[in-house]
C-alpha cells in the first residue's frame, strides 16, 4: 500500500486514443487526436508532475495530444516570470488600463494589441466531444467513500482546508511613482543680435559644434542637477527650463505599471479577487449567478456558440469543476494550492474572470473569459500580465514556485503564437520532457510542425515507465500493484493499455496515483 501525504490519493480512470476528431485550431474534421483519463480527484504534485509531461486539463478530464499524429502539434509552454519584462505593446496596454481607470479614456480605433482573446486553447470542443462519449461518472461517484474507507481501514484520514481569499486592489498596492511625463526639447528664444547675413534682423546660424556642447550640458545638468544648474545659469539661461530633479534611467518594472497609484477622484476602481472554484466557498457562490452570465455573453459574441449550448451545466463542468484537491500546507502560498476563479471587478461588477490553476511550482492558466464591451482594454493581455505578477508575488512566500504556465503554444496557429511573446519562455520537448529555451526551437518548428526540442541524441525520458508491476491499480475497492492485479486478468487488451497509461504518466506518477479498472 503506498502512502499519500496530502490525503487522499489521485483517482484517474484512463482511456486511450482510439480515433481522430475535429481539431480546434484548423477545423480539420478529423485531424486531431489525445488520450485521456477522467479524474475523479487529483493532488497538486501530481497534475504538476503531468503538465511537466505534456498534459492539460479541461474540468475534470485531463488529455494529452498525440503529438506525432495530430494536426497541430500542441507544445506545453511556461513563462520564466522573474525575468520578464513586459515589452513595448504590453506596456501600452498597461498604461490604456491606467488611463480609462484615471480619466475614463476609451482608445480609438480597433484593437491591434491583442491577437487572441483567451489564454486557454481553442479545442476543448473537441475534447468535450470525447467526454460526451464516456458515460464513465455514475461508476466514479462511489469511488471517493470507497477509497476513503481503504484508507481510514489503514490510519489515514485526510485533512482539508479552505483556501484564504487573497484581494489584490488596484488603489491598495503600489507606492505613487514620478510624473511620468516624457520629457520635451525646449526651445530657447533670445533677442536677436546683430551680425551678417541675407536677414540682418535675424541671428547667425549656430554652428553645429555648440549644439553639441550645449546637448552634453543638458545631460550632465540631468545627471547631476546640483552641480550643473549654476553654471548654466551664469551664461544666462532661465532656471525654469531645466527639470527640478534628475529623471531615473531605471525602466518601470511590472509592477510599477500595474499598480501605479491612482488620483482619488479617479473615474474607475479595479479590484481583483482571487476566490477558490468551490461551491463551498461562500464568495465563490454567491458570485456565481453573475459570472457564469457573464460567461454566457462572452462565448456567444467571441465564439459565437449558440446559448443553448452555454448552459449551467456546460459551465459547471468545463471552468468550475476541478479534480484537484486544495491543500495548504505551511511552507506554501497563503492562498493555498488548487483551482480559483480570478475575477476581475470593475466599478461592483465582473467584467472578466481567469481560470488559474496554483500549484508548487506554478500557476497554471486555464481559460479566460470577459465582457465583450470591454474588449478595448485588451483584457486577454492584461489578465495574463497581471498573472504573471501574481505568480512573481506568490514566489516571495513560496519560493520554488515559479513559473507560469500558459497552457500550449501551437506554432502552426497564427493565432496562438502570441503565447511566444511573453520571454523569457520555454517550450517542453515532446519526447524527452525537458524545458528548451523557446528561442533554440523555433528554427525547427518553421521546418516542421513536429520537432525533438532536445539536441542530444542519447537522451530519454528520465522519468520513463521501467517498473510497470509497481503501478497502483485501484480494482473492486481494494489497492494494488499491477503486478498483482494482471494476474487476475485475461483480456490481452488490458496489458497494452495499462502499459500505455504506464508510459504516458511516468514512473513517478503511475505509483502514486490509482488507475481505476472496473
Amino acid at each position: 500500500m503506498a502512502f499519500w501525504a496530502g490525503g487522499s490519493p489521485s483517482i484517474v480512470d484512463y482511456f486511450p486514443s482510439e480515433d481522430f476528431y475535429r481539431c480546434g485550431y484548423c477545423k480539420n474534421e478529423s485531424g486531431s487526436r489525445s488520450n485521456g483519463m477522467w479524474a475523479h480527484s487529483m493532488t497538486v504534485q501530481d497534475y504538476q508532475d503531468l503538465i511537466d509531461r505534456g498534459w492539460r486539463r479541461s474540468g475534470k478530464y485531463v488529455y494529452k495530444p498525440v503529438m506525432n499524429q495530430t494536426c497541430c502539434p500542441q507544445y506545453t509552454i511556461r513563462c520564466q516570470p522573474l525575468q520578464f519584462q513586459p515589452s513595448k505593446s504590453h506596456k501600452k496596454v498597461l498604461k490604456k488600463m491606467l488611463k480609462f481607470l484615471a480619466k475614463g479614456e476609451v482608445p480609438r480605433g480597433s484593437c491591434e494589441d491583442e491577437p487572441m482573446d483567451s489564454t486557454m486553447d481553442d479545442a476543448v470542443a473537441g475534447d468535450f466531444a470525447l467526454i460526451n462519449k464516456l458515460d464513465i461518472q455514475c461508476d466514479l461517484k462511489t469511488l471517493s467513500d470507497d477509497v476513503k474507507a481503504s484508507l481510514e481501514s489503514e490510519g489515514k484520514n485526510s485533512k482539508k482546508e479552505e483556501p484564504h481569499e487573497l484581494l489584490q486592489s488596484q488603489d491598495s498596492i503600489g507606492e505613487k511613482l514620478g510624473s511620468g511625463e516624457p520629457s520635451h526639447s525646449v526651445k530657447v528664444h533670445t533677442v536677436p543680435k546683430p551680425g551678417k547675413g541675407a536677414d540682418l534682423s535675424k541671428p547667425p546660424c549656430r554652428k553645429a559644434k555648440e549644439i553639441r556642447k550645449e546637448r552634453k550640458r543638458l545631460k550632465l545638468m540631468q545627471q547631476n542637477p546640483a552641480g550643473e544648474l549654476e553654471g548654466f545659469q551664469a551664461q544666462g539661461h532661465p532656471p525654469s527650463l531645466f527639470p527640478p530633479k534628475a529623471k531615473s534611467n531605471q525602466p518601470k518594472s511590472l509592477e510599477d505599471l500595474i499598480f501605479e497609484s491612482l488620483p482619488e477622484n479617479a473615474s474607475h476602481k479595479l479590484e481583483v479577487r482571487l476566490v477558490p472554484a468551490s461551491f463551498e466557498d461562500p464568495e465563490f457562490k454567491s458570485s456565481f449567478s453573475q459570472s457564469f452570465s457573464l460567461y454566457v455573453k462572452y462565448q456567444v459574441a467571441i465564439h459565437q456558440d449558440l446559448p443553448d449550448e452555454c448552459g449551467k451545466t456546460e459551465f459547471t463542468r468545463f471552468l468550475c469543476s476541478s479534480p484537484l484537491e486544495a491543500e495548504t500546507p505551511p511552507n506554501g502560498p497563503d492562498c493555498g494550492y488548487g483551482s480559483f476563479h480570478q475575477q476581475y471587478w470593475l466599478d461592483g461588477k465582473i467584467i472578466a474572470v481567469g481560470v488559474i490553476d496554483i500549484l508548487p511550482n506554478c500557476v497554471s492558466s486555464v481559460y479566460l473569459y470577459y465582457d465583450p464591451d470591454y474588449s478595448f482594454l485588451s483584457l486577454g493581455v492584461y489578465s495574463a500580465l497581471r498573472e504573471i505578477a501574481f505568480t512573481r508575488q506568490l514566489h516571495e512566500k513560496t519560493s520554488q514556485l515559479s513559473y507560469y504556465y500558459m497552457g500550449f503554444y501551437i506554432h502552426s496557429c497564427p493565432k496562438m503564437k502570441y503565447k511566444g511573446q511573453y520571454r523569457p519562455s520555454d517550450l517542453l520537448c515532446p519526447e524527452t520532457y525537458v524545458w528548451v529555451p523557446i528561442e533554440q526551437c523555433l528554427p525547427a518548428l518553421e521546418n516542421s510542425k513536429y520537432c525533438r526540442f532536445n539536441q542530444d541524441p542519447e537522451a530519454v525520458d528520465e522519468d520513463r515507465s521501467t517498473e510497470p508491476d509497481r503501478l497502483q491499480v485501484f480494482h473492486k475497492r481494494a489497492i494494488m500493484p499491477y503486478g498483482v492485479y494482471k494476474k487476475q486478468q485475461k483480456d490481452p487488451s488490458e496489458e497494452a493499455t495499462v502499459l500505455q497509461y504506464a508510459s504516458l504518466v511516468g514512473q513517478k506518477c503511475s505509483e502514486r496515483m490509482l488507475l481505476f479498472r472496473n
